[in-house]
């Protein structure tokens, strides 16, 4: 697979595409965008506006070469000389399908074709592509240009080089690959966010808390300590001196008791209601670009401060930091 990546073709530009786009210029990498949405120039130039501010914080000296960004309707067009494909499209198998099909034959053999999606599953999604083994998942999570992880996974056909070539290039941009070693809905983190969203949406919907009360149960205790440390190393700590076995016995049948609903409520018009209004209301009148500044200079602290500890995130921010370093030019 190919392995110098200079050109990518990004197909399709919402909110996870121009984060990509955003990431790949930091580092030096030209992107061709397709997207038939009228206004993808302005609404990716703001991202990137976003993008730039939050990174100057992270990397005060920009990079020894910013990547170009070119538009284009054609599918075929933005693919056409790309190094490197990342689809980005709206969470519709057909339309994924439809467009790495167009992508894939475009693109020579050698070409790595992925995909954003959330929770398809790659051997669907490549099924109509020719040399499927060079398609597989890459899901990242917003903002893209901040944070790292990228879950890759691949499908039945794709090629185990496939995985590795498309981890070593996320790597090099700064990011954390994770491969999803068995192929499934939704794949590792999206599952476990899901499960917290369904409880969230009962705790609504059945007027236990609010939107705003939820989140800050979050944001003020295991949110914290998710920035470094997982479920199970926490628990591991919860069980002391004895250890994880000791909290299991302690805390296990817990499990028995009616804590949680997993199955998610009925999505009526009056909890769409309630949930959107009390999310509203939690916005206190900010722009959504207001909290997207917010949350990337929330977000470039934690960073940096778990780079200063040699933990979490923390250890790929500061890879990132030598890569740029040794980059061409850099002096």
């Amino acid at each position: 697979m190919r392995s110098d990546i200079r050109r990518a073709a990004l197909l399709g530009a919402g909110v996870i595409g121009a984060g990509w786009a955003a990431r790949m210029v930091e580092n030096g990498i030209d992107v061709t965008i397709a997207d038939p949405d009228p206004e993808v120039r302005r609404k990716t130039e703001t991202v990137l506006a976003n993008a730039e501010r939050a990174l100057r914080s992270l990397f005060p000296e920009p990079p020894a070469r910013r990547g170009t960004v070119t538009y284009t309707d054609s599918v075929e067009a933005a693919v056409d000389g790309a190094d490197f494909v990342q689809e980005s499209a709206p969470e519709r198998e057909d339309l994924k399908r439809a467009l790495l099909a167009r992508a894939a034959g475009v693109a020579p053999a050698d070409v790595i074709l992925a995909t954003s999606t959330s929770g398809l599953l790659p051997s669907r999604l490549q099924a109509d592509c020719t040399h499927p083994e060079r398609v597989v998942v890459g899901h990242p999570f917003n903002p893209v240009y901040l944070l790292p992880l990228v879950e890759v996974c691949g499908g039945a056909a794709t090629a185990p080089a496939t995985v590795d070539a498309a981890s070593a290039f996320y790597a090099a941009i700064g990011m954390h690959p994770l491969h999803v070693r068995t192929e499934i809905d939704g794949f590792i983190a999206d599952r476990l966010l899901e499960a917290l969203w369904r409880e969230a949406l009962h705790l609504v919907n059945d007027g236990v808390a609010t939107t705003g009360e939820i989140d800050r149960a979050v944001c003020y205790g295991a949110g914290l300590r998710w920035a470094f440390m997982g479920t199970f190393g926490i628990y591991r700590l919860a069980g002391g001196e004895a250890g994880m076995r000791h909290f299991m016995a302690q805390f296990g049948p817990a499990l028995k008791l009616p804590w949680t609903k997993l199955e998610a409520p009925e999505l009526t018009d009056e909890l769409i209601d309630r949930v959107s209004d009390q999310a509203e209301a939690q916005a206190a009148g900010r722009s959504v670009r207001e909290m997207e500044r917010s949350r990337d200079d929330a977000l470039v602290a934690i960073l940096t401060a778990l780079e200063g500890q040699g933990i979490g995130a923390g250890i790929d921010l500061a890879r990132w930091r030598a890569n740029r370093r040794s980059a061409p030019g850099s002096g």
